[in-house]
């Protein structure tokens, strides 16, 4: 078995993500929040469509004094329509449609009105205070690429550049596999027992990432209940399988046993990393992925950044989360052959001189959950290790 260094597996388990992605759908903007842009998202018309008030005030016809025409703004909506003759105003809100015949907006606070003479001591220069027809995108102009997060801001523009309806991707269905005889769910666990993190989180870690939790089974520790949970009815209605535990190769791990007896494969047999070595990701029959995390929490959440985020992108039509970095509060040794994942906090420089640091968060050992918990984000430290104040890669708690 040959491990797949950490950047290599990022890489893979997102192309083996686009190989399940489902057939995209068209929905209305209001239910697109949260979804992901399915084709690139271009303007239907120039944005503003027509020219347009960017003040409160006055559009006015060459250089003042102004008789002005009207004292209320124009209601285009009501078939109001003005045409300004040169020295001529009408009033104008912030978006007004630009009158025929007008050069320039003045501001409100720039004029003097009395009785129905407007002037004002400053010169507008023609188009002062005008936006015309197309300032902000013209038509066809790209908006959003494909695969962009659907948010307020770009649904907004979607509208305002004319779209009723937005293609979408298709949501991931996620099956969830629960292993361990030593698992409980509630109460005080007895000694050689533990309380299961997994099953509180990982729906809306799922969710979080672009998929939806359409099935979940918890099993015991043997062979056939393992080939059944991972191949049974509800497994195969799913695109992707995430089992937790059961990955390593003890006679109390079933895991890679039952994809072998059903006909699997494993393209991701473990990666070199740390914690969550023994993660697995395999390719099913029926064109499903599988993800085996390890038992241990921490672990299996770095796991979860590592695999399922980039297969839910790769679904999704999505890139992988960027590495960005920042200078790193303290020295890492070398560990030749492993990329350690280590949950961070931002901290400040010494003196308050320079770029925030990231420093490792306590209690991150595999089996812990403390420092995953107080973390801003997780380091990316490769075999060579880091030195203080030196960059190093970070990833955005994904979740």
């Amino acid at each position: 078995m040959e491990d797949h260094q950490w950047a290599a597996a990022r890489n893979d388990a997102h192309a083996l993500g686009a190989r399940i992605a489902g057939t995209p759908e068209t929905v209305p903007l209001h239910l697109a929040g949260g979804r992901i842009l399915a084709a690139d998202l271009v303007a239907g018309y120039p944005m503003p469509h027509c020219a347009t008030s960017a003040m409160d005030g006055y559009a006015v016809n060459g250089p003042g004094p102004w008789r002005l025409l009207k004292v209320l703004a124009a209601n285009p909506g009501a078939g109001d329509r003005v045409v300004l003759a040169a020295g001529e105003a009408t009033a104008v809100v912030t978006g007004s449609l630009i009158p025929e015949g007008a050069t320039s907006i003045l501001r409100v606070e720039h004029s003097t009105l009395q009785g129905s003479r407007l002037s004002s001591e400053r010169t507008l220069r023609p188009g002062t205070d005008i936006r015309p027809s197309g300032t902000e995108a013209s038509a066809g102009e790209l908006l959003a690429v494909a695969g962009t997060l659907l948010r307020a801001g770009v649904i907004a523009t979607a509208a305002v550049a004319g779209h009723d309806e937005i293609p979408v991707a298709a949501v991931p269905a996620v099956h969830l596999v629960f292993t361990g005889d030593e698992v409980i769910t509630s109460g005080r666990p007895a000694p050689g027992q533990v309380r299961d993190g997994f099953s509180p989180v990982l729906p809306q870690v799922i969710a979080d990432l672009g998929g939806r939790v359409v099935g979940s089974a918890r099993i015991g520790d043997t062979l056939a209940a393992t080939i059944e949970a991972i191949d049974g009815d509800d497994a195969r209605a799913a695109d992707l399988v995430v089992t937790t535990g059961g990955t390593g190769f003890s006679d109390r791990d079933f895991v890679r046993a039952a994809v072998r007896a059903i006909g699997g494969t494993e393209a991701i047999s473990s990666v070199a990393m740390r914690p969550g070595h023994p993660s697995m990701v395999a390719v099913l029959p029926g064109n499903r992925v599988l993800v085996a995390l390890p038992g241990n929490p921490l672990a299996a959440l770095m796991a979860v950044a590592t695999l399922v985020d980039p297969i839910l992108r790769g679904a999704c039509g999505s890139e992988l989360a960027e590495l960005r970095s920042a200078p790193s509060a303290t020295d890492f040794a070398r560990l030749p052959g492993r990329t350690r994942l280590v949950p961070a906090r931002w901290v400040p420089a010494d003196g308050g001189i320079g770029p925030d640091l990231l420093a490792p968060a306590e209690h991150v050992a595999p089996a812990m959950l403390r420092g995953l918990a107080a973390a801003d984000a997780i380091l990316v430290v490769g075999p060579d290790g880091a030195t203080a104040g030196a960059p190093v890669p970070y990833l955005r708690l994904p979740w």
